[in-house]
């Protein structure tokens, strides 16, 4: 299965692509890092990532794409591109995305901790939420407690 992780960060999404076979992770080769919405008022900017994130995703043959909650209200509150850019993914016809909540990817690594460090997966750092959100995902689905 392959599970991509989605970070949104203001006009960013960061990404990590996961995937895991035979119970063993793997991070496969990933043409993209990070996708950003360079015009916020702009519909055909808004139209231009969708359909790259589509195709990026198609291309990769990714089966679930899995979105870190944020909150909607409170200091670390999401802010409206961010919540423009979820719902741009969530729109993108025959693509599996779930909105996975923080208090679940804790929970999850919690009870199933990643057993490298993070400096060894040779990820950016700006793309580790979205490695534990892909991580948290697959060992829930995987091997729920």
């Amino acid at each position: 299965m392959k599970v991509c992780g989605v970070d949104i960060n203001s006009n960013d999404v960061n990404v990590c692509l996961l995937s895991l076979s035979d119970e063993i992770f793997e991070l496969p080769d990933f043409r993209s890092r990070r996708l950003t919405l360079s015009n916020i008022n702009s519909t055909s900017e808004l139209r231009y990532f969708q359909q790259t994130f589509a195709k990026l995703m198609h291309d990769y043959q990714v089966d679930k794409v899995v979105i870190r909650q944020r909150p909607m209200k409170g200091k670390f509150a999401g802010g409206a591109v961010g919540f423009k850019l979820e719902a741009a993914i969530e729109l993108i016809e025959d693509l599996d995305v779930v909105i996975m909540s923080t208090t679940d990817i804790k929970d999850s690594l919690k009870r199933n901790p990643v057993q490298v460090t993070y400096a060894d997966t040779g990820l950016k750092a700006y793309q580790e939420v979205a490695f534990n959100t892909a991580y948290s995902f697959l060992m829930k689905d995987k091997f729920a407690a």
